[in-house]
């Protein structure tokens, strides 16, 4: 991304950690690791700053503010209110920033990145490490020469447990259903999520 917005420190309040049922089987994945589809976490100075949920819908895939960690004089409950489309005063926290990402191989290109702190939204691309275990996600003006990394890691299934309920409920209904009810369920097709009424990209 453009220098003045590098970093997501905008990722502010923690999200209420829920004790939620492991939605498969300690040996199924509900991810497939060879996809970008999944849980990521960016680190910087050796502590989390962010994690962000990737959405395959169908081969377009979106990214989800998923979990905030604040910093001391942070707003507690910040909204898009800068935002000029169908995301305007959207809370941060499940907010669908990365749109419109066609994977070709191990890269996700033509998409877009928001900056919810002043409603920017940059051209972007993300591409996944061999191994499948970091996202490099880039946000650019113009080409992308110009741009800014973010490197992302990729968190365990486990993870899911963590996340706000608003956001299970809005963004994975299956795993949301199958916690309520105690029962195991059956893991989504590899690199892809149950579909869920998320806003359709732009």
């Amino acid at each position: 991304m453009p220098k003045t917005h590098s970093k997501f420190r905008w990722l502010l309040p923690v999200a209420t950690v829920v004790a939620i049922a492991a939605a498969a089987t300690p040996n199924a994945r509900a991810f497939d690791p060879t996809s970008a589809a999944g849980l990521w976490q960016k680190v910087e100075d050796g502590k989390p700053t962010g994690w962000f949920l990737v959405i395959d819908h169908n081969g377009v895939f979106e990214g989800i503010i998923a979990k905030m960690y604040p910093e001391p004089g942070d707003p507690p409950n910040p909204t898009c209110s800068k935002c000029t489309d169908d995301r305007k005063d959207m809370p941060w926290l499940g907010i669908p920033f990365i749109r419109d990402m066609k994977r070709d191989g191990l890269s996700y290109e033509n998409g877009n990145v928001l900056d919810p702190r002043d409603g920017s939204i940059y051209k972007a691309k993300m591409t996944l490490s061999p191994d499948g275990q970091t996202l490099t996600m880039r946000g650019y003006l113009g080409i992308s020469l110009f741009g800014k990394d973010e490197v992302w890691e990729r968190l365990p299934d486990s993870a899911m447990a963590q996340l706000d309920p608003t956001i299970t409920a809005k963004y994975l209904p299956k795993q949301a259903t199958t916690a309520k009810s105690g029962k195991k369920a059956t893991p989504a097709p590899a690199g892809t999520m149950a579909p869920a009424p998320a806003a359709a990209p732009r």
